[in-house]
């Protein structure tokens, strides 16, 4: 597993310190990413986490996927690795 987790499932309001607030309870959080529209700058309902160790990582997906915050059930999942640039 790598350090870094998708977040999914986020109510549109939650903004980066929430999320980083919300993750810092299970694990070390190194850095935050909302993943916003690109022309509206509202969000798009999910993000990546990268935390501090894998072990962290490993216990925030154990710990988060699939509780409920923000009215919404979150989905937190290992990240898939991007697809290299052709």
């Amino acid at each position: 597993m790598n350090r870094r987790v998708y977040a999914g499932n986020l109510h549109f309001a939650v903004d980066e310190g929430a999320l980083r607030a919300l993750f810092s309870q299970s694990g070390g959080v190194e850095r935050v990413e909302l993943i916003k529209d690109r022309w509206t700058g509202i969000s798009r309902g999910f993000g990546f986490v990268d935390l501090m160790t894998e072990e962290d990582a490993a216990v925030v997906v154990a710990e988060l996927n699939g509780i409920e915050a923000w009215g919404r059930t979150l989905r937190v999942a290992p990240a898939k690795p991007r697809p290299k640039a052709a």
